[in-house]
This record gives C-alpha cells, structure tokens and sequence, in this order.
C-alpha cells in the first residue's frame, strides 16, 4: 500500500508572519460552545465526479439551538446566496445551526436545516417556532458534477448529527471539498483570534469556504505571490466566490456586528481580491453573549455590550483572523483531479515559504 501522505501544514506552521494571538486550536471552535460538523464526498471519475460537501456550523450547543444569537451580515459582492439575512437585518437575531455547501445543493441544506430543526425540537416546530435557515453556497462546477446534485438531505443531517467542538478539518473537507482559491486548491478554512480589551478578553474565530479570487491577485503577508507562481492556472476571469462566518463571545449588539462583517471584506481584500464582479462574498457575524432565551422574549431584556472604543481590537481581530483563515484553507488542501480529469493544484507550501522569507525578516 503507498505511504500516508503527511498532513498539510496550516499557515502559521509554515512559520509566516501572521499577526494576532490565536486561540487554543486556532479555529471557530474555540469560541465556548460552537461546533463544527462536516460531510465529505469524494468519488467516481470523468464527467460525473463528485467533489462536494457540507459544512455544519452550530453555534450553541443542539439543545439551546432555539436561543437567538444576535448577529450582522454583510455583502461585499451579492453574487451568491445567504439565506436569513433579511430577517437579520430585520431583527438583529437567527436561531438554529448555519450550513454551507455548494450551489445546486442550497434548496436541499436549506429543506434538511428544516427537516433537522423539526426532528430536534418536535413539539415547537410548526406550532410556536418555525425554522428560517441560514444556509450559503459557493459554486464547485470546476471539480464537481453540480449538475448531478449529489448532496442530500441524509449527507446535511449527518454534518449537523456530528458536529464537534475539538479541531476543525481544513482544506478538501465539507462544503469545501471542490472549492478553488486564487487558482490554488482551496476549501475550508478557520482560525481565531483572543481579543484583548478593558471588559477582559474574549474569543473571536472565523470559519471561511474560499472559492474566490485570480492567480494574479494573490498576497500573502504583503508580498505578491501570485506574480511569482504563474504556471498550473485554471482560470481567466473570476468565478468564484466565499461564505465566511465569525463568531464571538464577546458582548456586542447588532449594529456593532454589522460593522464587523464590514470589516470581514476587509480581511479578505488581504490576499489581494478587489471581490470580483463574479464573486459572491457575503458574511455573517454573530456573538454568543446576551443569550435571551427562547422565544417568544420576555417583556423587557438586557444586554452588555462593549463601548465603541473597544471596537478597535475587535475590528484588527476580524480581519486578521479572516485573513488567516483564508490561508489556512489554501494551505491545508491538497491536489485534486475532479470532472472530466481537470486537475487543481495545492500550492507549494516551501515555494511560499520562501517567497514570503524577505517579509518574515523585515
């Protein structure tokens, strides 16, 4: 049998220059309470490949799912689909778990979130709650046979039934699995940031789907990558797009996390995309703090929040971690052959390295 290939090495491993501290797995899931689930498909050859996935997010453990976390959305280019946000901008709030997958596969993650809401809170669904999913979706056409709409309902519950609050898959897992970055194999990627403020500290993570951005574009750490590595491109034009999603624990109302998932785009622009005209980048941010209980809400609630001068940390935080989320995604994949034999390439984790060495010792 040939020998076990080694484990891709995150961005920070690889010893780039990255700013901020990150958490104790440096990932989504060291906010308390949140858990990650994914699903896997990988088989068959030639036209009918399937490269594809689900990723699970829940941000309360399953049996508080029905507690609202106050959140923001944001919208850099609207070419994609975030469903839930009309009722978060709206409300401030979403209850329930937030899954990704790919284009074809939205309507069914969003009928399974339906299905797995009503299985877990029987006696509420459709008599005093009703579920609106919050579901997003890149496109993985290159490597998939998304035609086929191989997800299904089975493969979304399975993400949810199985998400866990320990280290986090990254690269060629979940709804990641066919996903293309900066023309590079991408996917699935997370990291998380300690926030440091005079309230105390706090934790802040991210959770991405990179399918975005042209070879050219590429920055990592201020230097320009993707001018130095020309060779295995897949594309001409943008036809990507990315989902990311932060969580936090720290106390903060709707309109301050709306102002963060602005500065999500601005985590993402790092790498050097001007967020293409092809591209659906929309973001969602949302704190686990303030739980108010189960609707319906009492009369009157409370809420903490920080003052706005702390919001700087907050802000360095989000785009740093997003930043390195990002990387960690492209880093973390690997090589794959997918419809009709099309080939994406890993990048070199010691040819990046070394390009970005002179950064590292300024």
């Amino acid at each position: 049998m040939p020998a076990e290939q080694p484990i891709r090495k995150r961005a920070r491993e690889l010893g780039l220059p990255l700013k901020g501290k990150p958490g104790p797995l440096n990932a989504i899931t060291d906010v308390p309470g949140l858990s990650v689930g994914l699903t896997t498909l990988i088989s068959g050859e030639g036209e009918h490949a399937i490269r594809t996935g689900v990723t699970a997010i829940l941000p309360r453990p399953a049996a508080d799912l029905l507690h609202p976390c106050w959140a923001g959305t944001f919208s850099m280019n609207g070419n994609g689909e975030l469903s839930g946000c009309h009722w978060i901008q709206e409300s401030g709030w979403f209850n329930g778990p937030v899954v990704i997958t790919n284009s074809c596969s939205f309507g069914i993650a969003h009928h399974a979130v339906a299905r797995w809401m009503i299985r877990e809170f029987p006696k509420k669904m459709g008599e005093t709650q009703w579920p609106l999913p919050v579901v997003g979706e890149t496109f993985d056409g290159w490597l998939n046979d998304i035609a086929g709409q191989h997800v299904t309902e089975a493969h979304v519950l399975h993400a949810l039934d199985n998400a866990t609050t320990g280290p986090v898959p990254e690269g060629n897992v979940g709804g990641g699995t066919g996903m293309i970055s900066y023309e590079f194999k991408g996917g699935t990627g997370t990291a998380s940031r300690i926030i440091e403020t005079r309230a105390g500290d706090f934790t802040l993570g991210v959770l991405v789907q990179a399918n975005h951005g042209l070879r050219p574009w590429l920055e990592v750490c201020g230097f320009r990558v993707g001018d130095q590595i020309t060779e295995d491109r897949v594309f001409d034009t943008e036809r990507g797009s990315i989902i990311v999603i932060l969580a936090t624990d720290a106390p903060l109302t709707p309109t301050q996390l709306n102002r963060i998932a602005k500065r999500i785009g601005l985590g993402m622009g790092r790498a050097g995309t001007p967020s293409g005209n092809n591209s659906g980048d929309i973001f969602l941010a949302f704190s686990t703090a303030n739980d108010p209980g189960e609707p319906p809400t009492a009369p009157e609630i409370g809420m903490r929040a920080l003052g706005d001068e702390e919001m700087d940390a907050v802000f360095l935080a989000t785009v740093t971690c997003v930043d390195e989320a990002i990387l960690n995604a492209i880093c973390r994949a690997e090589t794959m052959t997918g419809r009709r034999g099309r080939v994406v390439r890993a990048i070199d984790p010691e040819r990046l390295r070394a390009l970005i060495a002179p950064a590292g010792e300024a």
